[in-house]
């Protein structure tokens, strides 16, 4: 693979389109004055700045990265799935101009593209096999006065969420986004996880992308926690991943325990976050910290997770 340094690019080079066709990525100078012209195309691949957040070529950019050894670590993370890193920014691209329920329509058919795309395939025949398969969850929902009070129950799990846990959320997320009385939703969680995201031992289980965004648009939580989302306040301890993340991303207030963290792991299984989270975290972070933290995998803790504005507060 070729270093960040011969992938670099100008905005002159991207306004004509003399950009290598098969780079897995594409690198500019933050400070690239070029990028104050109104005819500069984005790559079809990530295209990342190199510098300090006030250059003009920055707010183009996918990703904003520091320097040079920032640049050679992303370079590698999207080299192990390149296809299914384009399709990422490409998407996050478009949700900047789409109403977030028109933007989870366009997630779930950019997920469904990548389920039948052969980097997921492969991640799927290397890790067939695993999961937690440690029966099935709950999710206790309670009722108090105006406060509806939503818990996943799967601790043994780290409360990895499977079909019986997600169909809950969106009967929980559904009522109270539907009943009036309800003024204030809370969602916390059993054990020493918030989440570990989706149950791995069930990815795969639909093969057919088509019907896989059917029963995506029917029972995914995100669309009702997108609209309850002004009651709904959350509270996250320990690992925050994948659709757990993406889900408590819709909240109003979301805290998190000091010892918290947070992570998108998709890219390494080919695949985006396809639980609402495309919308979710671009609507709360912005368009380039999600491109930033699904490109690289990286963990965040709660006090990096404050810094970005991720959660609103640190609690005990």
């Amino acid at each position: 693979m070729p270093s960040s340094a011969k992938l670099m690019v100008t905005a002159d080079q991207l306004a004509i389109g003399d950009v290598p066709a098969d780079a897995p990525c594409l690198f500019v100078e933050s400070h690239d004055s070029g990028f104050r012209h109104e005819e500069v195309m984005l790559p079809a691949c990530p295209l990342i700045a190199i510098g300090d957040r006030s250059g003009v070529a920055a707010k183009y950019a996918d990703v904003v990265v520091p320097n040079a050894k920032s640049a050679e670590a992303i370079l590698e993370s999207i080299g192990s799935n390149p296809a299914t890193a384009q399709v990422i920014v490409e998407l996050l691209r478009l949700l900047q101009n789409l109403p977030c329920e028109e933007g989870l329509v366009a997630e779930s058919m950019a997920y469904g593209l990548l389920q039948g795309s052969s980097e997921h395939l492969a991640w799927l025949d290397q890790s067939r096999g695993e999961g937690t398969r440690n029966g099935a969850g709950s999710v206790q929902t309670t009722r108090d006065s105006d406060s509806l009070h939503i818990q996943l129950d799967r601790p043994e799990a780290d409360n990895a969420i499977d079909r019986t846990m997600r169909d809950n959320l969106a009967e929980a997320f559904q009522l109270a986004a539907l009943d009036d009385s309800i003024t204030k939703v809370t969602l916390l969680a059993a054990g020493r996880s918030f989440s570990l995201g989706a149950e791995l031992s069930e990815f795969g289980t639909t093969r057919d992308p088509a019907l896989a965004h059917q029963i995506r648009r029917r029972t995914l939580p995100a669309i009702w926690a997108l609209r309850c989302g002004e009651k709904l306040e959350t509270h996250v301890q320990g690992a925050c991943v994948g659709a757990g993340l993406e889900i408590a991303a819709f909240s109003k207030r979301l805290t998190a325990g000091t010892r918290a963290w947070f992570q998108l792991p998709e890219l390494r299984m080919g695949l985006l976050p396809g639980a609402g989270g495309s919308v979710s975290l671009s609507r709360r972070i912005g368009r380039q910290r999600t491109a930033e933290l699904i490109l690289t995998g990286k963990r965040l803790s709660a006090r990096e997770a404050l810094g970005w504005g991720l959660i609103d507060e640190i609690l005990d």
